[in-house]
């Protein structure tokens, strides 16, 4: 773990044992990236609450952390992807420019565990393909992480707003 991607303050998954997370670790209560979770944590949640935009910059302020190829890099590159697609999606009705991102999507996730930091991947690529051929399946889907579908709350909002300084 780098100095840098290290957050004491973030929690441990509400349920399950994801990819990322070992309760005898330590630092970043048990995260190898601390900073990754804390960033999946809030970006998910304002994704579900139909906030792409703030989504896509949560992913996308922690995707400058890592390498390219990284499983770390794959996946916020992925993330990133699948919130502009929504993005696209929902506020401009392009789905042409959806599926171009969503396609990305399917291939910077190709690879990573299921469970990546609690981020139900499996219902994430299935819901991506499925789209490309039907974009209504979009409709009221919300990303699963740690078995449930949270949506954003006033913290979310002062995480996205706290990227833009």
């Amino acid at each position: 773990m780098d100095e840098h991607t290290r957050d004491y303050d973030v929690g441990p998954p509400t349920s399950g044992d994801p990819a990322g997370w070992r309760a005898d670790r330590g630092a970043s209560n048990g995260w190898e990236h601390g900073t990754l979770r804390r960033a999946v944590v809030h970006g998910v949640a304002l994704f579900n609450a139909g906030e792409y935009h703030e989504s896509h910059d949560c992913f996308e302020d922690e995707w400058y952390n890592y390498g390219r190829g990284s499983t770390e890099s794959k996946f916020l590159h992925g993330m990133v992807q699948v919130a502009a697609g929504a993005y696209k999606h929902f506020d401009f009705e392009n789905d042409d420019g959806m599926r171009s991102l969503f396609r990305t999507a399917l291939q910077y996730l190709q690879g990573v565990p299921d469970d990546y930091y609690g981020v139900d991947l499996h219902e994430v690529r299935n819901t991506l393909a499925d789209a490309l051929d039907d974009p209504s399946v979009l409709r009221e889907w919300q990303i699963p992480l740690d078995g449930e579908r949270p949506v954003a709350d006033d913290r979310d909002f002062a995480y996205a707003e706290s990227l833009e300084h």
